[in-house]
């Protein structure tokens, strides 16, 4: 299937219909403190067992999707991000909130992030091809670079208690080599 049959497939009323519930889905459980659109994804996922692949991948989009940007309403009206990925949006958005801003800032939320999902999908579509090349070609050295690069950020972000970062980056390196055959 290449890339215009795929979007020819969205004509279908049914699959339209199902990625706006996944969507109005999404925006209700993201707008919920506490339920993040991972875990919103994972609660649907059994909904799809009985569905085809691609209304099936479309509903947990619409879901997830939603879920983005479900988290700001919370985050605007409540000073309290539904989703992490709604914690900037908090600062601002709350204080226009208190300045009797709330559907002004409603509005830019919903905006950005209609840009942001489509600036996103697209970018998504056409260099995840060249990066999944790059990533197939790393071998031992870029491996280690990689690795190396990972323990180095365990060292700034730990800061005053040194310690605790070791730990937690021996935790994860021990995590890391579970089912590791070389």
């Amino acid at each position: 299937m290449n890339l215009w049959e795929g979007f020819l497939g969205l004509a279908d009323p049914m699959i339209l219909i199902l990625l706006i519930t996944g969507v109005l889905l999404g925006v209700i459980i993201g707008s919920l403190p506490g339920l993040t659109a991972t875990m919103g994804v994972a609660l649907f996922l059994p909904v799809t067992f009985g569905m085809e692949a691609i209304p099936g991948l479309l509903l947990l989009v619409g879901i997830y999707f939603g879920s983005i940007y479900g988290g700001s309403i919370a985050a605007i009206l409540l000073n309290t991000p539904g989703t992490p990925a709604a914690a900037a949006t908090a600062m601002d958005g709350y204080a226009m909130t208190k300045k009797g801003d709330a559907r002004t800032a409603l509005n830019i939320a919903v905006i950005a992030s209609g840009f942001g999902s489509i600036i996103s999908v697209l970018m998504l579509i056409f260099l995840s091809p060249q990066l999944a090349n790059i990533a197939l070609s790393f071998s031992a050295p870029e491996m280690f670079g990689l690795a190396l690069f990972g323990l180095s950020i365990i060292s700034s972000i730990a800061g005053a208690s040194l310690v605790k970062g070791l730990i937690a980056g021996v935790v994860g390196l021990l995590i890391a080599t579970i089912g590791m055959d070389r």
